[in-house]
Parts: C-alpha cells; sequence; structure tokens
C-alpha cells in the first residue's frame, strides 16, 4: 500500500528586461496563459448558497483524466500580485495552489513564482515522480520570456500557440469570403487582417471578438472596423450577438443572435444578482468565426483572473474578523467598494490628498447580511480591509471611471452600416428601448416647394435624392446613421454628440461642393440647371426611446421633437443647437472659431422659452 506524500512547494524566482507595467497586462491574462500552456477548458457550475453567496464546481477532461474542483476566486492587487487555490474533488491532486508575484527591479521586473500541490493516489504519485513541479517551473519560465520578448517586440504573438485543425474546405471557403469583403465598400484594407485573426488566433480571443480590441490592435478606426464585422456577418463570415452584460462582473450572462431576442433581465450567476439591459451601457454586440471557418469548442480557460475584470483593482478573500492592510497607492478618481457576495456598497471620490478611506464590511441587519462602508483613511501607501462580519467575503475596490472593450448596442444602431447591412435587426413588435443619451439632427431644404414650381417635378426629384445620398455619405463619415427621411428632410441619430456638430458642418461647408457637381452632372445628361440645394439644421441631444416603425429603428420622446422644432427655426445655410447641446464638453471645442449667437424663443409644445445658439460655419 502506497501512501500518499506530503504537498510539495516549489518556488522560483526571474529577471526580465521590461518593466512591471508593461508585462502586468500580459502576464495578468490568465485564460490567454493557460490555452497557450495547453490546459483544457473546463465547464462551471455556479449555484448559490443560502447565505447568498455562490458556489462553483469546475469540471475538466484532458488525456481521458475526469477532473473537478471547487473554483475558489483569485485574490490580486493590480499590478502587483494574484494568487488562487483549487480543492479538488477528483483527479490525481487533492489541491493545486499558485501565487505570481511582480515586482520592479533596475534592470526591469522580478517575477517570483510559487507553486503549492499534493498529490492524490497512485496517479498522482506517479504525476510528480515524473518531475511535474519541476516541468511547471520550466514551462512557466518559457512562456514568461516570451512574453517579456512580445513586450520588447521581438515577436508577433504573447506565447506560441498553434491553432487546431480547420474544418475541411474551411480554408477555400475563408480565402473566397476575404475576396469579397475586400472588393465591398466596408472592407477599408482591414479582410485580411480579419482573415488572420480567425485562422491564427487564440480562442479566447474569438469566443468574443470586440471591434474595440481589434480597433486598437490594428490601429484602425473604430468605425471601419464595426463596418468590416458587419458586412463579414451578413456575408457568412462571422456571426453575431448581443450580450447582456453584468454590471458588477462584466461577464456576457445573456446572448442573443437579434434584438428581437433581447431580454429585459438577466441573471449572473456569479454574482448572483439579477439586473437589466441598458441599449447605452450593458448590451453588447460581439461576433465569433462562423463554425464553417473556426469551430470553438465550449468551456473556460479562466473564469475570473484578474484581466478578465480589469475596473477591479483590489480582490481580496478574508475570514470573519480578518483584516488587511496591502501596499499600494491608488490615483485620484471614483471608486465602488463592495463585496463579491450580493450585499451593500458604497460609492467614494478619492481626492488623492489623503490616505484611501478604508473598506468596511459590516454586520447588516437580518442574520448574514452585511453593509459596506468606507473608514477612516489608511495611512499613505497603504490600503486597508477589514471583514467585521461573521462570514467569509470577498471583498473589491473598483475603479469606475474604467470603460471596457464592449461596443453597445446604441453605438452599433446608429451607423449607416448597420442599417444598410442588417435591417432585420430590429426590436420586438411593440417594444420599446429607453436611450439615456442620443443626438438628433433634423435637416430640411430652404423653398422646397417654389423649386419644384420652378424647374418642375423631375429635376428637383432628382436634386433631392442626391442630396439624401450627400447627406448620408457626411453622416455616415461621422459615425452617424439616416433614420429616415421626411419629404425633404432628413432624421439621422449620432451616439456621440461631437461628431454630430461635425457632421452638420461638414455638411453645410460641403453643400457648396454638392451643387456644383449637381450642376456639372446635369448639364452632362442634358439638364443643365442653376438651381442650389440651401438647407437648415437642427441639433439637439436627450433621452427617448426606441422603436420599431415601417420595420426599421426609429427614435421618439422630447428630445426628437426639440431638435425638429429647433431646425425650424433656422435659416439657409445655418445650423441651431440647444444650449444643452453646446454645454456638452466634447461639443465646445468643435464650436470654436464658428460665427454663433445665442437666442431664446417660444417653440411648439413646449411650456417654457428655449435657448439656442445659430451658428453660421
Amino acid at each position: 500500500m502506497i501512501t500518499s506524500p506530503p504537498g510539495q512547494v516549489q518556488e522560483w524566482v526571474w529577471h526580465l528586461p521590461v518593466p512591471p507595467e508593461i508585462l502586468w497586462p500580459l502576464l495578468s491574462d490568465t485564460a490567454r496563459f493557460n490555452e497557450a500552456a495547453g490546459t483544457p477548458r473546463y465547464t462551471v457550475t455556479e449555484s448559490p448558497n443560502t447565505d447568498g453567496s455562490v458556489r462553483r464546481l469546475a469540471q475538466a477532461e484532458y488525456k481521458g483524466i475526469r477532473v473537478a474542483w471547487d473554483e475558489e476566486p483569485y485574490e490580486w492587487l493590480a499590478g502587483q500580485w494574484f494568487q488562487q487555490h483549487r480543492q479538488f474533488r477528483s483527479g490525481p491532486l487533492h489541491y493545486l495552489a499558485v501565487r505570481f508575484v511582480l515586482a520592479p527591479e533596475q534592470d526591469g521586473s522580478r517575477i517570483t513564482y510559487r507553486l503549492a500541490a499534493a498529490p492524490r493516489g497512485l496517479l498522482g504519485q506517479l504525476l510528480f515522480l515524473s518531475g511535474f513541479m519541476r516541468k511547471s517551473g520550466v514551462a512557466i519560465e518559457a512562456m514568461l520570456r516570451q512574453a517579456a520578448a512580445f513586450a520588447q517586440q521581438s515577436r508577433p504573438l504573447v506565447f506560441d500557440y498553434t491553432p487546431p485543425p480547420a474544418p475541411p474546405g474551411a480554408a477555400e471557403r475563408l480565402r473566397s469570403l476575404t475576396q469579397a469583403l475586400a472588393s465591398g465598400g466596408y472592407g477599408h484594407g482591414l479582410a485580411e487582417k480579419l482573415a488572420q485573426e480567425i485562422e491564427t488566433a487564440q480562442e479566447v480571443d474569438l469566443v468574443r471578438i470586440r471591434p474595440r480590441r481589434l480597433a486598437a490592435a490594428w490601429q484602425a478606426p473604430l468605425r471601419h472596423v464595426l463596418e468590416l464585422c458587419l458586412d463579414a456577418t451578413k456575408r457568412g463570415m462571422l456571426s453575431m450577438s448581443w450580450n447582456l452584460l453584468c454590471p458588477r462582473c462584466g461577464g456576457a450572462k445573456s446572448q442573443v443572435s437579434t434584438l428581437a431576442e433581447l431580454p429585459h433581465q438577466a441573471h449572473c450567476p456569479s454574482c448572483n444578482i439579477v439586473y437589466d439591459g441598458d441599449f447605452a451601457r450593458n448590451v453588447e454586440i460581439a461576433f465569433q468565426p462562423a463554425p464553417s471557418l473556426r469551430p470553438l469548442a465550449i468551456g473556460e480557460f479562466c473564469m475570473g483572473g484578474p484581466h478578465v475584470s480589469r475596473h477591479i483593482l483590489v480582490q481580496q478573500i478574508l475570514d470573519p474578523g480578518a483584516s488587511r492592510e496591502l501596499a499600494a497607492d491608488l490615483p485620484p478618481g471614483d471608486y465602488r467598494l463592495r463585496a463579491l457576495e450580493p450585499g451593500g456598497e458604497a460609492t467614494i471620490s478619492h481626492a488623492g490628498d489623503s490616505g484611501f478611506p478604508a473598506l468596511l464590511a459590516l454586520p447588516g441587519p437580518s442574520n448574514g447580511s452585511f453593509t459596506i462602508t468606507p473608514g477612516p483613511p489608511a495611512p499613505a501607501g497603504c490600503l486597508r480591509l477589514e471583514n467585521r462580519t461573521t462570514r467569509r467575503l470577498a471583498l473589491v475596490i473598483e475603479d469606475r471611471g474604467w470603460r471596457n472593450e464592449a461596443v453597445t448596442a446604441h453605438e452599433v444602431t446608429t451607423l449607416q452600416a448597420f442599417r444598410d447591412l442588417l435591417p432585420n435587426q430590429v426590436l420586438r413588435p411593440g417594444e420599446t428601448v429607453a436611450i439615456e443619451h442620443v443626438t438628433l439632427l433634423f435637416t430640411d431644404l430652404e423653398g422646397s416647394t417654389a423649386l419644384y414650381e420652378r424647374i418642375g417635378d423631375g429635376a428637383a426629384y432628382r436634386m433631392v435624392r442626391r442630396h439624401f445620398a450627400f447627406l448620408a455619405e457626411e453622416v455616415r463619415a461621422c459615425d452617424g446613421t439616416l433614420v429616415k427621411t421626411i419629404g425633404d428632410a432628413v432624421m439621422a441619430a449620432f451616439a456621440d454628440p461631437a461628431q454630430a456638430l461635425r457632421a452638420a458642418i461638414g455638411v453645410q461647408r460641403g453643400i457648396h461642393r454638392f451643387n456644383t457637381k449637381f450642376h456639372a452632372k446635369t448639364a452632362r445628361e442634358g439638364r443643365p440647371t442653376l438651381e442650389a440645394v440651401t438647407l437648415k439644421m437642427g441639433l439637439h441631444a436627450g433621452r427617448c426611446i426606441a422603436v420599431n416603425l415601417n420595420d426599421r429603428l426609429d427614435y421618439f420622446g422630447s428630445a426628437v421633437n426639440l431638435a425638429a422644432r429647433l431646425q425650424g427655426r433656422c435659416r439657409g445655410g445655418e445650423i441651431v443647437l440647444s444650449q444643452s447641446l453646446s454645454h456638452d464638453p466634447a461639443v465646445r471645442p468643435v464650436l470654436d472659431g464658428i460665427s454663433q449667437s445665442e437666442e431664446v424663443a417660444e417653440l411648439k409644445g413646449f411650456d417654457q422659452p428655449v435657448p439656442f445658439l445659430r451658428l453660421r460655419p
């Protein structure tokens, strides 16, 4: 009979010629690290405990051996260290614990890696006798040096990685789709990059392709990448999903393929909370390769490491009555103090002129409940966390100013390419979605009735249609969309108010060019006219609702009405925008150097006089 040996602990120290702030984003990406290291995907069953915490049972199969363990949350201090402990229920190990510490030194970084494990049964003993600990250290060192070489721009990938074999015929299908995408109007010279991503990227990048990440990696405009992905979806190169992101952990806990299927609420089993969908905040568009080109397996490579939740700067597990001090400084900003477990939370603004407030977890009014409150400032260069409750808690400090990589449904539905390429992506019949902030632009032709009388219906209609195309080009170039035409008028929508104003200015400054081109074209066609298009434009931003109208997304509400009324106050060649829009921090720089005057007027449908700016660009 062979008895199980005690656990083993091994610690390594490595020195890399790259500073910690560059290495941390690479080495804290534990999902990417695990996939490249060849560890198998695993599935997680999350079930709530009676106290509201979550129990996570993970399972995987590796070389025919089934393994199960309790998945404990990671602990970390962003930029410095992370650690995790797994207690196994089956397989060749009793437990596995890792701790990674990154510290600055004169020529770069010092990395300390600690691995602790205990074998289970004969298989576990054989695993250890074969050099499990030593081999782990050798493999980890090799990957750390790969990441350092990537940081020094001497290799193209963070880690060595070989994609799984492609399905039969996938290469030929991808080549054909890439050529079609490149020759279309939305390729922007990026089709080959997308094809390479599908063929060679790690699965952690493909399971949720996020256009904002690709735009940063490719150094390309976000609109170009979004248009590329939308066109690739229409052609069958990508599949698209709408994800309802948890406002706490940021995970995509509900995924549907059409806007019509989008639920109002979702449950996050990781955080054990129910949350609402917000079109402009946590409904995200994402993509995946078509399965015929690159099928993806089901499961996780890492469920909750520090790279997954980059807004969380501190995550620490404290036993009842325990306290902990961490050597760290947090910059001035807005932070949220909370626990992973459902319960209270506190929002603070840290000015940076004194110590960071302590995070205190206090007993709540009911048995097992708790509240979170800021305590006295900790000493400079120190963070303090205290668990004064009778239960174990994972305490969290997160950055509220951090913006994730999500492109929201509001952003993408205000793109012209979205409406042109995927016109069937609409809400459920009768459904309304609240939009917290959208910028609306109304345009109209000055003297259009007289224009029809002077040059005739046919010539006037041709001029109107071509001016619509001109407007669509300017709106698309500024990341907006034409919502609809109303006679000779146009309604456009923008997620970014500054872009809306730039579009309006671009239209007024480009209308002479449009008139010149139109006159030249009609002359070549034997229908010369000297008539000129003159436009009136109104702009306002605010709340509204999105609805389906005539099988298209449309907007309704007082913000829409005000933008239309402001256009009615405009004279040809001008732009009228609401005073509230002119005060937007992103809009003010766009107004510099433009002739403007302030006015107030009574507008139909509004109880109070409305102040606005009249621009003459």
